[in-house]
């Protein structure tokens, strides 16, 4: 039996009404972090700043208002962009594999873009300079993860179908061939490659740029407008694959489909941001209590709640250890990880 079909959400609201709370707690709590920081900016002058373009007269300083544009928001909006698509990520793979303990990991993205970054910075991409390093390692990483998931796809295709279970394996057969390559890697990194390595693997949004939120936003909120017609054919395929066809659902298209949207999401935020664990995992699971297992909710809910969860936890980030701050995958791996022990549990006493 499937995993979902244990799951009993605590609370059931009319999803609309959570939608609009839940996006409204993100909107504050985005403004909240734009205006924290060493240099902090008042929630009002924030608001000005916001509506400036339209307009308004902001009465800011010149240094308030370089570091709003040029640092704060896109970091911000790039933390909120990533959470959502890494969380929505989460609710596919979790439909896709029918249980609610799978992560985007099983399809072998964030260890082969590991992998993949890893193998840039040691080759030299860290010489480059900052804009070009950081470019060529994001493009390895993307390369890295989507190589990764075609070939887990491949091991599990037979006669043009691909075996979810034959999937899964396949995942942990490439995450471990992955995590081996990388453990080659750093190795025989030296002292600098082996810190821009470490660094990676922990997650940041700290060199967000424009450029960098706008390519989040296109791999985010594109897919998942896709994922939503989808949202029926994972419903019935919670049942299995072969009450799904009898109802009229094409699982083949519906499992290439969700493997690819995954593949391009996770790829391409793990590419911006490194790996930030747990996120794909946690997040779908907290949707899930709130609105329920229907993927018309879930989805919805995800994008939302994993885009409010990675922006306080980058928050967190910058203020726990200030003027340092900590990697923000750190953040949710702190949080995610006993959340993780708990759901085990949780399955443990229902067995």
């Amino acid at each position: 039996m499937s995993g979902h079909a244990s799951v009993r959400p605590a609370l059931r609201f009319g999803a609309a009404p959570l939608w609009a709370v839940s996006s409204l707690a993100v909107g504050v709590l985005v403004l909240l972090s734009v205006g924290t920081g060493a240099v902090p900016i008042g929630v009002s002058t924030v608001v000005a700043l916001l509506l400036e373009p339209l307009g308004r007269v902001a009465e800011a300083s010149e240094v308030e208002a370089t570091v709003l544009w040029a640092l704060r928001l896109p970091r911000v909006l790039l933390a909120a962009v990533v959470g959502g698509g890494l969380s929505l990520a989460g609710a596919l793979t979790q439909g896709l594999f029918r249980n609610p303990l799978a992560d985007p990991g099983l399809l072998g993205v964030s260890a082969g873009a590991s992998l993949a970054a890893a193998l840039a910075l040691v080759l030299g991409a860290g010489a480059l300079g900052a804009w070009a390093s950081a470019a060529a390692v994001s493009a390895a990483a993307f390369l890295g993860g989507l190589a990764a998931t075609l070939l887990v796809v491949a091991i599990a295709t037979v006669d043009g179908r691909p075996a979810v279970a034959t999937m899964l394996l396949g995942g942990i057969a490439v995450n471990a061939m992955a995590g081996a390559g990388l453990g080659l890697l750093l190795t025989v990194a030296d002292d600098a490659q082996l810190r821009s390595i470490t660094f990676w693997m922990l997650g940041s949004v700290a060199g967000a740029t424009w450029p960098a939120v706008g390519v989040a936003v296109g791999a985010v909120l594109l897919p998942a407008v896709l994922a939503l017609r989808w949202a029926g054919a994972l419903d019935a395929m919670l049942l299995g694959a072969t009450d799904a066809a009898m109802v009229g659902v094409d699982t083949v298209q519906v499992q290439r489909g969700v493997v690819a949207v995954v593949a391009i999401v996770v790829g391409v935020c793990t590419s911006l941001c490194g790996v930030v664990g747990f996120l794909g995992l946690v997040v779908p699971h907290l949707a899930r209590l709130l609105v329920g297992p229907s993927h018309r909710r879930l989805l919805p809910m995800s994008l939302i709640l994993g885009a409010g969860l990675l922006t306080a936890a980058d928050l967190v980030a910058r203020v726990v250890v200030a003027p340092a701050e900590l990697p923000v995958g750190l953040i949710t791996t702190l949080l995610g990880g006993p959340f993780f022990v708990g759901l085990l549990l949780q399955r443990r006493g229902r067995a």
